[in-house]
Order: C-alpha cells, then structure tokens, then sequence
C-alpha cells in the first residue's frame, strides 16, 4: 500500500486547480524558513529527506508526487491513494473550485485515476514544520487516520471511479469537541442539488444533508464527509455510488 501527501507541495492559497511549470524559490525562500532563497524548483528539506518540496501550484506538486517523487521512494510504484490537506479552513459548496486541496485531490482521481480524499479543518493557522505540534493538529491526524483506514480496509477499488472524498473537520476547542473521540462522521452532499434528486436511502431517508448545514451545528461535534465527482468538484448524484461509498465507511458513519 502506497498512499500520496499533498505536504509534496509548496501551496499557494485559493490555486484551485491551476498547474504550471515550478521555478526557482525567489528571495523569501519556501515557507516558514522550509528552504532557503535561490533553492531549486523541485526539492526537499535537507534535515528529512522525505519532506519533498515543489514550488508552484498544489496540482503541480501531485503530479511530481505521483509520476516522480513516489515511485522514487517506492522503487517504481505509484500511489494506490492519494491524500491532501488538511487545509487550513473548511471546504464547502462553492469554495470548491477555488480550493488547492481539492483541486490535487481531483487531479488525482479524475486524470491520474488514483482514488482521492481530501482533508479540511476549521481550526488553525499554518504552522511551521519544525514547530510544536497544536493540539488540533493532532485530533485532526486522527480523524484523518480513522477515515483512511476505514477506506484501506474496505478493500479495492477504495473508491469508485472518477470520485473523491470531501472531507471537512469541525471546530476543535478546549472546552468543546476536545478529543477525537468526541467527533461522529455524518455522510453529506456538497451541495444542496435539485430537488427531485433522490439520494442514497441512508438514516432513514433519500436526502443527504449539506454539509455546510452541518458543519454550521455549534452544539456538536462533526466531520463531514461528502461523496464529490472529480470531473467538476460537485457532489456525487448517482445514487448507487453514493451506496457504494457508504457501504465503506459505515463502520465510522453516524446519522444526524
């Protein structure tokens, strides 16, 4: 098993799904001191060879992760699943085409027909590599790590062709949704689609949730996860493969 990070890339916020040739780190360097001024296009982080670095676009950076970069760490073998983010801020409804995160992730599923998840979460500011590892980082990494292997172990294909996973993480707070464990996975649509569209029956109903509704209940504590169609970052409307993707993750799904 052989599974892609997004952390391949030197991003650029708001890129969606734009992708050109890297060039040469200019006089600021990467980000948080990663890579000094002057450094070559493509790269890594002298201290952690396996910390890999493109400058340009999130897009860009998969592509050199899956044709290049992976099969040099794993003598020859693409990924098998690719995964970007966790993005710092959700992704809902119509941020979607605008967002990096989710453009590598289509990328991936729609062109390089690798199934794709991508991870984005409410809290939190970029933080440097060699920093203090925040608290919600850690309770993201989890949640992320739990949606992972439940898709790893449901076995082959992990998910249906030309389909990805939006995956958005709730607030995390001291006093609120502190521990993983205090988070339920609800299945949602990206968008709120048409009104004769029949959904998925799941929770005793054929109509999926927004997720942005959801994500909007302060009470609780949730991870959205919504079925999307990598060739236009919508939700997924066909029924019958939004039973095939619940039918793999409901050991961790929860109803409203």
């Amino acid at each position: 098993m052989h599974f892609g990070l997004e952390a391949l890339g030197f991003l650029t916020s708001r890129a969606g799904s734009r992708d050109k040739p890297p060039d040469t780190v200019g006089s600021h360097g990467c980000g948080h001191a990663s890579c000094p001024a002057g450094a070559p296009a493509i790269g890594f982080n002298a201290s952690d060879p396996r910390l890999n670095y493109v400058h340009s676009f999130p897009v860009t950076a998969i592509k050199q992760g899956i044709e290049v970069t992976g099969p040099q760490l794993w003598n020859g073998t693409k990924p098998e699943l690719a995964l970007t983010g966790p993005n710092v801020g959700s992704n809902v409804d119509f941020q979607l085409p605008f967002s990096g995160t989710v453009g590598a992730a289509t990328y991936a599923a729609h062109t390089a027909d690798i199934p794709a998840i991508a991870f984005s979460g409410a809290t939190g500011n970029p933080t440097a590599w060699n920093e203090t590892t925040p608290h919600y980082s850690e309770v993201y990494a989890h949640l992320a790590l739990n949606v992972t292997t439940t898709i790893i172990n449901s076995g082959t294909p992990y998910l249906p062709k030309n389909t990805f996973l939006n995956v958005n993480f709730g607030t995390v707070s001291l006093d609120k949704c502190r521990n993983a464990s205090d988070f339920q996975f609800i299945f949602t649509r990206i968008h709120a689609g048409l009104k004769f569209f029949r959904d998925a029956q799941w929770c005793d109903s054929r109509r999926l949730p927004r997720e942005a509704h959801v994500l909007r209940m302060n009470n609780h504590c949730y991870v959205t996860i919504s079925p999307g169609d990598a060739s236009d970052k919508t939700t997924v409307n066909d029924a019958s493969v939004q039973t095939q993707i619940i039918d793999k993750l409901k050991p961790i799904l929860s109803c409203l």
